[in-house]
């Protein structure tokens, strides 16, 4: 009988650094998509209050030590760091842990890498610390959230671990260039 190993999404992938903006895998966690059921979303709100989050605003997340509530659309949220406990029957919930994959991307120059990918504006007024949205990253879909001046998460699917790697490795590899020729 075969033999299973358990790997994480960007196993051999990562960390890849350029031009001092460094991409890392976020060690794996408990994500569980939230839908607050018909009428229930005051309730849910009181629930993630007890685990001392919250039902983030579009666009925003909320964060508690190693815990956050990230919007990722209208009616639904990722909770990611923590389990669900409260939520059972005021809300659908769907773990969603093993279908991501969670990177890092830290640096001065993290904005300017992702401006070439993604289509939104991340200058830190537009797109401020506890902002969160759901976007393209190139081809494929994601989630990206701003932790910090110059971090961002961001998930992808598990199976677009390898290519969104690439694409950002590539990003950051032309920034680097780029400075690199001033």
């Amino acid at each position: 009988m075969p033999s299973l190993i358990e790997k994480t999404a960007c196993e051999g992938l990562l960390p890849v650094a350029a031009g001092g903006v460094a991409l890392s895998e976020l060690r794996p966690a408990r994500i569980t998509s939230v839908a607050p059921l018909a009428g229930k979303e005051r309730a849910v709100g009181t629930a993630l209050k007890v685990l001392g989050l919250g039902w983030p605003s579009p666009g925003k997340s909320v964060t508690k030590g190693a815990a956050t509530c990230l919007w990722t659309g209208r009616g639904q949220a990722f909770l990611i760091g923590t389990d669900p406990e409260g939520l059972s029957g005021i809300a659908a919930l769907t773990d969603q842990s093993d279908g991501w994959a969670r990177m890092r991307l830290a640096g001065p120059g993290a904005e300017a890498v992702l401006a070439r990918l993604v289509p939104l504006d991340l200058r830190a007024e537009a797109f401020p610390v506890g902002a969160a949205a759901r976007s393209g990253l190139n081809h494929m879909m994601m989630v990206l959230a701003r932790v910090d001046a110059d971090r961002f998460d961001i998930l992808v699917f598990r199976s677009m671990a390898a290519s969104a790697v690439h694409e950002l490795h590539q990003s950051m590899a032309a920034c680097a260039a780029r400075a690199a020729a001033r």
